[in-house]
C-alpha cells in the first residue's frame, strides 16, 4: 500500500444519508486518524452522521452548504480550510434523482437536475482540486450511475445530467492524472436510499449502501501507482 497522510482530509457531499453517509462511515471505520468535513444542507442529520464517525474514531466536522451555489461553495472552502486544512480526498456524492418523461419535464426541472448532480460537483471540484495539484496528490471520487451509461425511459434530465457527470469526470481524468490527482466515477445501480424510497423495487433487489462505500474504500486504498478511472456496481439479481 502506498504511504498516505497520516490524518488525510476526507470531504463527502450529501453525507447526511444514504450512500454519502454510508462513505463517511466507511472512512471513519477504515482509514485511522482520518479528518471529515462531512457536507449536506441538512445541519440536522449531518450532526447524526457525524456522531456515528466520531464514535468510530474520525474527528468530524459538519459543514451545511447547498453545493450547487457557487457562493456557498466558496465560503464552504475557506470553512473547511480553517477547520482541517487542505482536502486529500475529494468525494463528489450529492445528487439528486427526480423521474419524468422528457416531453412532461419542465425547464425548471430540469435545470434542478443539472444543478444538483452535474453543476454542484464542478463548483466542489473547481473549489478543492486546487490545493491537490499544488501539493501533487490527490483523490477524485465523482459519483456517477448506471442512468449515466445507458439511458433509461422516464429520467430524460436525471440521465443528461449523470451522463454530464461521465464526461466530465473523463476530463478530470484527462488533464488531472499527470497532477498526482486520480480521479475514480462510480456508477451504482439501484442501492438501499433514499433516493429509492416509494420506487417499489425490494430491497433484496438492491445493494446495501455500505457495499457501494466499500468500493470507495477498496480504491483509495491502491498503490499510488494505479488508479481505478471508473467502476459499475449493480445488484446481483437484476440490472437496475
Amino acid at each position: 500500500m502506498a504511504p498516505k497522510s497520516k490524518k488525510p482530509v476526507v470531504l463527502v457531499t450529501g453525507a447526511s444519508q444514504g450512500i454519502g453517509a454510508a462513505i463517511a462511515e466507511a472512512f471513519a471505520g477504515h482509514v485511522p486518524g482520518v479528518r471529515l468535513a462531512l457536507v449536506a444542507r441538512s445541519t440536522e442529520k449531518l450532526v447524526a452522521v457525524a456522531k456515528k464517525c466520531t464514535q468510530l474514531g474520525a474527528d468530524a466536522g459538519v459543514f451545511p452548504c447547498d453545493v450547487s451555489n457557487e457562493g456557498a461553495v466558496a465560503e464552504l472552502e475557506k470553512a473547511v480550510a480553517r477547520r482541517f486544512g487542505a482536502v486529500n480526498v475529494l468525494v463528489n456524492n450529492a445528487g439528486k434523482y427526480v423521474g419524468s418523461p422528457l416531453l412532461t419535464t419542465s425547464v425548471a426541472d430540469f435545470d434542478h437536475m443539472y444543478a444538483a448532480n452535474l453543476r454542484s460537483l464542478f463548483l466542489v471540484t473547481r473549489a478543492f482540486a486546487p490545493a491537490m495539484v499544488k501539493r501533487g496528490e490527490g483523490d477524485i471520487f465523482n459519483m456517477g450511475s448506471v442512468a449515466g451509461l445507458a439511458a433509461f425511459p422516464g429520467a430524460a434530465a436525471y440521465a443528461a445530467a449523470k451522463f454530464g457527470v461521465t464526461g466530465l469526470s473523463k476530463a478530470m481524468r484527462a488533464e488531472l492524472k499527470d497532477k498526482g490527482v486520480r480521479v475514480c466515477c462510480v456508477y451504482p445501480g439501484a442501492t438501499v436510499s433514499p433516493s429509492w424510497k416509494g420506487s417499489g423495487v425490494p430491497p433484496a433487489r438492491m445493494m446495501p449502501a455500505e457495499d457501494v462505500a466499500a468500493a470507495f474504500i477498496a480504491v483509495y486504498k491502491m498503490t499510488r501507482r494505479t488508479v481505478v478511472e471508473e467502476i459499475v456496481l449493480r445488484p446481483q439479481l437484476g440490472d437496475l
